[in-house]
């Protein structure tokens, strides 16, 4: 079940992947291959996000923007 979503600003991210850590769930991954345009690696979202809120408390550059569904979302 997801709690909620998060947009990720990929072309401001500079890849330091202290989100993949701080994230409870495990739900942010980092990009294998893909680059930005300033050529960092990324996080991505899998299901199960339960909007904590934990990656936006630790990101030095504001990346997420986190949203909370009113009720639980069966993961897609």
């Amino acid at each position: 079940m997801s709690r909620g979503t998060l947009v990720i600003d990929r072309e401001a991210c500079k890849g330091c992947e202290l989100c993949i850590a701080a994230c409870p769930p495990g739900v942010l991954v980092m990009t294998a291959d893909e680059v930005n345009t300033r050529g960092h690696r990324y996080p991505l979202l899998l299901p199960g996000c339960i909007a904590c809120q934990a990656c936006t408390a630790i990101c030095p550059d504001f990346v997420f923007q986190v949203y909370r569904y009113e009720a639980p979302e069966a993961s897609r």
